[in-house]
């Protein structure tokens, strides 16, 4: 997570709904902290969950490599392939005859 130093924290203006401010107060109360660390961790939270949720995403439609969208998610491969298995996300996009013909090929380029 983000190392919180009140030299490095700028500040946000933004309008959110009554509802969530409903939110964000009910959090801070059950939490026993202020509004703007409550909100801070939300940011946080949402952000992390949009890199995780991206990555998904971008390799399940094929558009990155496994490792690149585990880097985007800022997870090490273990941890990203244990968020891959946890979601269900279906990233091979290999049928099992292509499976089959890899092996072969690669059985026989290591005998070589």
């Amino acid at each position: 997570m983000y190392t919180v130093n009140a030299l490095t924290l700028k500040p946000l203006a933004v309008r959110i709904p009554e509802e969530i401010e409903k939110e964000i107060l009910e959090v801070a109360e059950r939490e026993k902290s202020d509004k703007a660390t409550v909100v801070r961790t939300l940011l946080e939270i949402g952000i992390v969950e949009w890199r995780k949720q991206t990555a998904l995403e971008l390799l399940r439609d094929g558009k990155v490599t496994f490792a690149k969208a585990a880097e985007m998610a800022k997870l090490s491969l273990w941890e990203f392939a244990d968020l891959v298995k946890q979601r269900n996300v279906e990233w091979v996009r290999y049928t099992p005859e292509e499976i089959e013909k890899e092996i072969r090929e690669a059985s026989v380029a290591k005998s070589k």
